[in-house]
């Protein structure tokens, strides 16, 4: 354990950074892809009921659905929920090399806000959409067991702070 921490964070934290990253970045090509090539058929989609790109390029696909409500659908702040994911990912792995509080802190909190933000996203998907996404679903695994292994670091970091006292 360095630093007091579980040898098993900083790897854990590595693989799902970067498998979020990965599935944020593909995710954003399909919206890509399908927006200048109606025709385009992602990898992802298996069926009628089982299309990411069918999810991607929906109204709830930028902003959650809810940005457009107060800026407008053509407002540059209404990104495609991939490239919220692509920033969330690349913070959560940068802080993650930061073993201070602070950054724990916000680690957990942020991460709570994922986990908020794949709720909402996966009762879209079912009640809404009718659909299956296995990029969204991978995400919002990811994004729960993100959280499960911040919430584990703050938890260390308490203890080394406790015992430091």
């Amino acid at each position: 354990m360095a630093l007091g921490l579980p040898t098993w964070e900083r790897k854990a934290r590595i693989i799902l950074c970067v498998l979020g990253f990965v599935l944020s970045i593909y995710a954003l090509h399909v919206e890509l892809s399908r927006e200048s090539n109606p025709d385009y058929r992602a990898m992802c989609d298996l069926g009628q009921y089982v299309s990411c790109s069918k999810v991607f390029t929906s109204r709830w696909g930028r902003g959650f659905g809810l940005v457009q409500i107060f800026v407008g659908q053509e407002s540059p702040l209404n990104q495609p929920n991939s490239v919220l994911g692509i920033v969330f990912y690349t913070l959560q792995l940068g802080l993650g090399l930061s073993f201070s509080q602070r950054a724990a802190v916000f680690l957990v909190l942020a991460s709570w806000v994922s986990v908020a933000g794949s709720l909402y996203l996966a009762s879209i998907l079912v009640f809404v959409l009718g659909d299956f996404c296995m990029v969204c679903v991978s995400t919002y695994a990811i994004n729960f067991a993100l959280l499960f292994t911040n919430l584990k670091r703050r938890r260390a970091l308490n203890e080394m702070k406790e015992k430091a006292e």
